[in-house]
């Protein structure tokens, strides 16, 4: 069925229905569009949210950063920015395939329609102006066959007046005769009109009119099956983002699932330990025996409480609660922060000696590495001179020389600190390097031989220290075993990985830093936290 054949004579409702049916399509575009506008705010609310949250981010010297509850926050922070992506990605397709592309094609609807309508419009033009014809025909022959027959019964009239001459009547007749003639021309070209007007009507509404209200409603059929397409669109752009917004809360779950509290108490533990001991009794000072007085005071030598254990913070109260005044200030509670960290416990002390050691022995190397380059590419400079000026480099040499002498001034401090603290130490090595006057790297002899020494360095005895003591206690007996209780990645050099449950000999004791040295059956040493295993020494 089609709208030629059956709704021939419905113009009127053709045309408001393909107009109806443009205006929905426009509707379902601002409708989508108010909807991407909707992602995009919550898009762009969620990664504000997040920035919110996440100002620390870039703070990864901060305490929490190493506990697993804080660290799963900032996982799930990173997750609902990438969820926020998702939505801005949503509403970038909703708007590139639904709202810009239906407003295209609304757009070529709209000028074919227009053009269908026109056509509809001249030839119901051209049937009219037949059918004015036809009616100017018709008027004029009935205009003529009356005044016909006035001729006629006129001169009817004058034959049979006797008063009338011969030439009166025979003009009359004339007269007469010649309004028939034109009354039948008239008759004829009425007729013929008609035909013409009948030919006409039976084209337009069997041909013209028909083919224009099929064209009408291929259009309007097309037009729905695209709105169609737009409906379908609105879901599939949502579904096909669903497996990464998925991903996206998968990565929150897992989040919640990498907390552990356990690891997070150890984090707290290895922290914050001070390394000092508990104080002991406070003596009784017995002011009645004024006769032992001196003996008294010269037997005060021996550490009595905690002012005596604290070091540096002598003439200050040791309690475990501190008390603040009602007007906090920062200088009331925060010490003075000095190079050395002696501001801080024992324990947190080596351990944030023992981490800038670490710093500067790999600035130490990436220096050393880059004054290898320089050296290398001057070699390149002087004997090939077309590739580049050797002077150019001089400035670039005595930079990195400077470096070099600085970090290894830093890295003795450092060494001798942590030495005072009564710290280890990590084996730390670097290949030691010697450096011309340019500060290039010299792998030759003043005199130009090619020497196999180089100059000692005054680092490298304490890490030749190191190692010579590590390798004098390799074969020493083990004194126990211990289980871990938790996995340990032994990430740092000096230092060994173990999983849960693994036993392994206890080779030497704490020593109060926090650290015990074991070893594998397989000769592997190193040292663990001792807070992450249970020991069982020897008998």
């Amino acid at each position: 069925m089609d709208w030629g054949t059956e709704l021939w004579d419905q113009y009127d409702v053709i045309e408001k229905h393909t107009q109806s049916g443009l205006e929905l399509v426009e509707k379902y575009v601002k409708f989508v569009k108010e909807r991407t506008e909707i992602e995009q705010n919550y898009a762009k609310q969620l990664r504000n949210l997040s920035k919110k949250y996440n100002q620390k981010r870039s703070n990864k010297d901060e305490p929490e950063c190493r506990l697993s509850s804080y660290q799963s926050f900032l996982d799930i922070l990173n997750e609902m920015n990438d969820y926020a992506g998702q939505r801005e990605l949503i509403a970038e397709n909703l708007m590139m395939n639904i709202c810009i592309d239906l407003t295209k094609y609304l757009q070529e609807l709209k000028q074919e329609r227009k053009a269908y309508l026109m056509e509809a419009k001249r030839a119901q033009q051209n049937l009219e102006s037949t059918y004015k014809q036809l009616d100017s025909s018709k008027k004029r022959f009935e205009r003529e066959w009356r005044e016909a027959e006035r001729a006629t019964q006129y001169a009817e009239k004058t034959d049979q007046d006797i008063n009338a001459t011969k030439a009166d009547v025979e003009k009359a007749k004339q007269q007469a005769h010649m309004r028939a003639h034109v009354a039948d021309e008239c008759k004829n070209d009425y007729a013929a009109q008609l035909q013409k007007y009948n030919k006409e009507q039976s084209h337009f509404y069997f041909n013209e009119m028909p083919l224009v209200f099929n064209k009408l409603q291929d259009l309007d059929e097309r037009r729905v099956r695209k709105l169609a397409h737009g409906y379908i669109l609105f879901s599939d752009t949502e579904k096909h983002v669903m497996p990464i917004i998925g991903k996206c809360l998968e990565g929150i779950t897992k989040a919640g699932t990498n907390v552990n509290e356990k690891n997070d108490s150890m984090v707290i533990i290895e922290q914050n330990k001070s390394g000092f001991e508990r104080p002991g009794d406070v003596e009784f000072e017995d002011y009645s025996q004024g006769i032992n007085r001196t003996s008294s005071d010269s037997s005060l030598g021996t550490p009595k409480g905690p002012m005596d254990l604290l070091g540096k913070n002598k003439g200050k109260n040791f309690w475990l609660f501190s008390k603040r005044s009602k007007r906090f200030t920062p200088e009331r509670i925060m010490p003075t922060v000095t190079e050395d960290f002696a501001h801080l416990p024992p324990e947190q002390r080596r351990k944030r000696l023992q981490q800038k050691l670490e710093e500067i022995y790999k600035d130490l190397q990436k220096e050393t590495d880059q004054s290898e380059a320089l050296g290398k590419m001057k070699d390149v400079y002087e004997k090939n001179p077309q590739m580049g000026d050797p002077a150019s480099l001089a400035s670039q040499i005595n930079q990195t020389s400077q470096n070099i002498e600085r970090l290894r001034g830093e890295l003795n401090k450092y060494e001798t600190w942590l030495a005072e603290a009564g710290g280890r130490g990590e084996t730390l090595r670097y290949k030691p390097h010697t450096f011309n006057n340019n500060g290039a790297h010299d792998i030759h002899s003043p005199d130009g031989a090619h020497s196999d020494e180089s100059t000692p360095d005054p680092s490298q005895a304490i890490y030749a220290e190191f190692d010579d003591d590590f390798e004098d206690e390799e074969l020493t007996a083990p004194i126990g075993n211990c289980t871990a209780m938790y996995n340990f990645p032994g990430a740092s050099e000096g230092t060994i990985s173990m999983q849960e449950g693994e036993v392994l000999a206890v080779v030497e004791e704490d020593k109060g830093d926090g650290w015990t040295r074991v070893r594998r059956n397989n000769g592997d040493e190193g040292y663990i936290p001792t807070s992450y295993v249970t020991i069982t020494l020897n008998k």
